[in-house]
């Protein structure tokens, strides 16, 4: 893991250079950041003291240090554990994508699995719908924010709202089809369904469908609402959604978008 962090700058994985660096690259706190860790636990990791990694610690190492194919399944196997094979919902990040995100630095983009968790968010998307790098478990899967959690940012009328959420459901469904195995997608749905009548009543009603592209209305805290263009691109082979919110040039939500894209999670109440 040292060699791994050693050639992954902090520039690369989108954090402040800034100071005087004994690391080459990446420092055990910022791996610890971009993978949603403890310091203590990167460090035990390291120094072969800590046992039995989860497979979901395993994968966000993986992204936070930009692993290859084989060198992601190395990690798995090193932690004991066998790499996710096709019949999992797939959660890894090719460098190619990776590469993408950096090249959209100045607009918000979020990358989700199939099961609709967010894996990775730039951050104009932190800026924009919440910062995401404290949520943990279904705290980071739209679905269950939205039916169990505290929702979103995005505005809905009810009529909205009943739409958005028959759409997420029936893609939902799809990807529980595409992935009957997956345990952690079969965990979800089966407390989906136990803790929200709405949701059980949408998912027995056995809908197929994809999430369209739409047109959104943000609400947000310190700059006011944004009314954004929210279009969802599908990665061929690997299932991955890129949530991309764009804003309409020369108009006020093009001007408060590029606010946020400065200043990023900061509070702007002075």
């Amino acid at each position: 893991m040292r060699r791994w962090r050693d050639r992954v700058s902090p520039e690369t994985a989108g954090l402040p250079a800034g100071g005087q660096r004994r690391a080459a690259g990446l420092r055990r706190e910022e791996l610890a950041l971009l993978a949603g860790i403890s310091v203590d636990y990167v460090t035990r990791l390291e120094q072969s003291r800590a046992t039995n990694p989860s497979a979901h610690v395993v994968e966000a190492l993986a992204r936070a240090l930009r692993l290859s194919g084989d060198e992601r399944a190395y990690l798995f196997r090193l932690a004991g554990l066998v790499p996710p094979g096709p019949e999992t919902v797939p959660a890894y990040i090719t460098p190619s994508v990776q590469r993408m995100l950096d090249r959209l630095a100045g607009i918000p983009v979020g990358i989700y699995d199939a099961s609709w968790t967010l894996l990775m968010a730039n951050p104009p998307y932190a800026a924009l719908m919440g910062d995401p790098s404290g949520w943990r478990g279904n705290e980071r899967n739209a679905v269950w924010r939205n039916f169990l959690g505290p929702g979103s940012r995005v505005r809905h009328t009810p009529h909205e709202q009943r739409a958005f959420e028959a759409a997420v459901v029936a893609d939902l469904r799809v990807t529980a089809g595409r992935y009957p195995a997956d345990q952690r997608l079969r965990r979800l749905v089966a407390q989906l369904r136990t803790n929200s009548e709405r949701f059980a009543e949408l998912w027995d009603a056995g809908v197929v469908g994809e999430q369209q592209a739409a047109r959104k209305t943000i609400e947000h805290p310190q700059v006011g609402p944004l009314t954004l263009d929210c279009d969802v691109l599908s990665v061929a082979g690997s299932d991955l959604r890129i949530m991309i919110y764009t804003a309409e040039p020369g108009t006020q939500d093009a001007e408060r978008l590029a606010l946020l894209s400065v200043v990023g999670t900061q509070s702007l109440v002075g």
